[in-house]
């Protein structure tokens, strides 16, 4: 599986963004897709995610509430879009698949190449 993001921008604060990531190959039912992002000097942060064959869907807190995960497995696109941005969302974003219901990094076998998202304040 090849994951593709897309959709990164520079946006005032407040402002809206929906990324993208499409995936190439076959994404199975038991899937679980997931956004994470990295700013400059800090770890990557678990952001979302949702199992690829139910509407099953968990946040981190920085960001329940203002983002929004989903998927249309017609397309093999997962998506998150993001309202009320702030200047700290300023990051690369990176879609991933795994195969467990999990927020950790290393529970993903299988990352996007990342988009760049700029909020200026």
């Amino acid at each position: 599986v090849q994951l593709q993001a897309s959709g990164g921008g520079l946006v005032q604060a407040g402002g809206s963004l929906r990324l993208s990531c499409a995936a190439s190959g076959r994404i199975y039912s038991s899937s679980v897709m997931g956004w994470f992002r990295q700013a400059p000097g800090k770890e990557r942060e678990f952001l979302a995610l949702i199992r690829w064959s139910r509407d099953s869907t968990y946040y981190a807190d920085s960001v329940r509430g203002r983002f929004t995960i989903s998927r249309d497995n017609r397309k093999n696109t997962l998506y998150l879009q993001m309202h009320s941005l702030k200047p700290e969302d300023t990051a690369v974003y990176y879609c991933a698949k795994g195969s467990r219901y999990s927020s950790h990094q290393y529970d993903y076998n299988f990352w996007g190449q990342g988009t760049l998202v700029t909020v200026s304040s």
